[in-house]
């Protein structure tokens, strides 16, 4: 047995052994194998770091593209604030991913550099993103409130009209429709002293959501208190403070995101028009924005669409074209009619729809756009050049020829019977309202040069054309007769719709056939703008964070005439044809400096001295200013107050 033990000893040891060795050789391959297990842990911990960093990085270029958007933004409401009362500026926020990606806000970052003078832009070419608005939500809907309050002070040296602001010099509240009627401003130039509020301004703009990322759904809705005033029991001494609200503005667009460089939009609702509106002057006083004076421009409801494209990263290069449909309107002026006498209120009823809405058909508008950065510096806006038109048509309906509706502006007694013999179911005028603009907005970091010219005829209804619409033409034509038209005309500042003989009147009568309808046509007009803007801050190297970074000085000049051959034609007779049409002015002009100081964000000061002039026809002495008889009529303005911006 213990040669047994002895035996089975060898084979133990060995396998102990044995098991020692495997022991050691896994110990070793298992340190080996956490060796390399550490040296993956720390390259993946390396490769998390290098991710970090270039995350890091992203966060910071997005940081710097906020920092530099807001900097645009603060250009535009530099603009806008210092320009607060003419529009609302329309721009784009830093996208949603910048605002995520970016620390919580603290105070707003001080600026780098004073902003360029920005143009004044209604209808802006770069298209709305999603999610760019910021504002207040109220359920899924963005909305973001906004306006300004304006209080000035106005001193005219002469103001006949009685407005609180400068309209064309026809001194309405001495009936010039009555023809030999002197303009005169009675023994003085007739000075005015206003105060006025009503030029308050509120608004806001409001963004949809929509699940596609390529479809943008914006609109806007604004208002103001630049209409009539309240008539009530309660108010009637105080009605000249007590003004309505009126609608300025209130659309909805839809933009489609085709690709990264086209954009195609459609706008439905009140808006600025095509025509006119894209160029308008920085001025002060914008109740009538220089209306008769060289700027065109108006609000309509519209239907419309269009698109935007990058053409080239160069310089950014963008074409827009729109096109719409509008409502038509020749805008008669009712309290000048001699028909019925009626005046204020009740004149304005309805009557300066109907011509226009009776043509049955709508207006057509269009505009091209070129857009591109002029100027790289800082702060400064992209330039435009600017190509529009419109076309229209407006009709007279006269609803029977009876010898009740009859003008016997003839002594032929039998013209009116022969007259309606050939129209016994009435009939119907009309004329053409057509009209073509270029402009230009040139900003660089030194000047912002702003520059628009317009030719058309029956311009009434966008301010242009000295108030005149159309006149009755009586080439060719004898013993013609006036009719009432179905909304009350004839006109005391447009054509009546008149029936005539095309040959000689026989024995008091128009042989059969020979009866006829005289053509309507639209006072032609011409005229334009021209504006510089400085950045006094700038060019004198203000501190951006003082309080002189916010001067700007503009310089604005403007005409508007119309066509000496209409005036003279002698086809438009006044005795029957045309109550007072063409009018007898000749020629708008004005000039203006104006001044801005922005204190913060917030307040704007604004002085104004400007000169409005009215120039008769053919050189006559029509006007009596003071007592001594002239060519021209005069007011020099001065306006000033603070704008409030919210």
């Amino acid at each position: 047995m213990k040669r047994s033990f002895r035996g089975t000893l060898g084979p133990l040891l060995a396998v102990v052994c044995i098991a020692f060795w495997c022991s050691t050789l896994s110990a070793a391959q298992s340190s080996a194998s956490s060796a390399d297990t550490n040296q993956a842990v720390t390259e993946q911990l390396q490769h998390m770091q290098q991710q970090l960093n270039q995350q890091q990085q992203q966060i910071n270029q997005l940081q710097g593209e906020l920092h530099e958007a807001r900097q645009q933004l603060k250009a535009v409401s530099i603009s806008t604030s210092s320009q607060p009362a003419l529009v609302s500026a329309s721009y784009s926020e830093p996208s949603a991913a910048a605002a995520v990606a970016a620390p919580p806000e603290g105070p707003p970052p001080a600026p780098t550099v004073i902003p360029a003078v920005a143009p004044l832009r209604t209808l802006p070419i770069d298209a709305p993103k999603t999610g760019g608005l910021i504002g207040l939500k109220i359920g899924p809907v963005t909305m973001r409130p906004y306006g300004f309050v304006k209080a000035t002070a106005v001193k005219d040296t002469s103001n006949p009209n009685g407005d609180d602001f400068p309209f064309v010099g026809l001194f309405l509240t001495q009936s010039p429709a009555v023809v030999g009627n002197p303009l005169t401003t009675g023994p003085t130039k007739d000075p005015a002293f206003f105060v006025k509020a009503r030029s308050t301004r509120f608004g806001t703009n409001i963004e949809w959501p929509d699940v596609s990322k390529k479809l943008t759904l914006t609109g806007r809705i604004e208002g103001d208190f630049e209409g009539n005033f309240n008539e009530s029991d309660n108010r009637d001494v105080s009605s000249i403070r007590s003004n309505n609200p009126n609608l300025r503005l209130a659309f909805v667009r839809m933009d489609y995101h085709a690709s990264d460089t086209t954009d195609i939009y459609f706008e439905g609702g009140q808006d600025w028009t095509l025509f006119g509106s894209s160029a308008l002057p920085p001025i002060l006083e914008t109740t009538f924005l220089m209306a008769y004076y060289g700027a065109v421009y108006e609000r309509s409801p519209q239907l419309l669409g269009g698109f935007v494209h990058t053409l080239t990263p160069w310089r950014d290069l963008k074409l827009s074209g729109t096109f719409g449909i509008m409502m038509p309107t020749s805008s008669q002026i009712e309290k000048l009619s001699q028909v019925d006498g009626l005046a204020g209120f009740e004149g304005q009823i309805g009557q300066a729809e109907r011509e226009g809405a009776d043509s049955g058909r709508p207006e057509v508008e269009g505009r091209v756009a070129l857009q591109f950065q002029l100027d790289k510096a800082k702060g400064v806006a992209p330039a435009q050049i600017l190509v529009s038109g419109f076309q229209g048509r407006r009709k007279s309906i006269v609803p029977s020829a009876a010898p009740g509706n009859v003008f016997k502006f003839t002594e032929e007694e039998g013209i009116p019977a022969t007259y309606e013999t050939s129209f016994p179911n009435g009939f119907t005028t009309s004329s053409e309202m057509y009209g073509g603009q270029i402009a230009v907005q040139l900003p660089t970091r030194w000047a912002t040069l702003v520059a628009s010219a317009y030719r058309g005829g029956d311009l009434r209804f966008f301010f242009g054309g000295q108030v005149n619409s159309y006149a009755t033409d009586l080439t060719g034509l004898t013993a013609p007769v006036s009719y009432i038209t179905l909304d009350g005309g004839p006109y005391a500042a447009a054509g009546s719709a008149v029936l005539a003989c095309n040959v000689a009147v026989v024995e008091g009568s128009c042989p059969a056939g020979n009866v006829v309808v005289a053509p309507q046509r639209p006072i032609r007009s011409f005229g334009g703008f021209v504006s510089a803007g400085f950045p006094l801050s700038r060019i004198f190297n203000a501190n951006p964070e003082g309080r002189n970074a916010g001067w700007q000085l503009y310089l604005t000049a403007g005409k508007d005439q119309v066509v000496d051959r209409d005036l003279r034609n002698p086809n438009y007779d006044q005795s029957v044809a045309n109550t007072l049409s063409p009018l007898p002015l000749s020629m708008g002009k004005m000039a203006a400096l104006t001044l801005f100081y922005k204190v913060n964000q917030f307040a704007t000061f604004a002085f104004e001295q400007s000169i409005y002039a009215t120039r008769i026809e053919f050189g006559a002495k029509a006007y009596s200013i003071a007592g001594v008889a002239s060519n021209e009529w005069q007011d020099h303005r001065t306006e000033f107050g603070p704008i409030f911006t919210f």
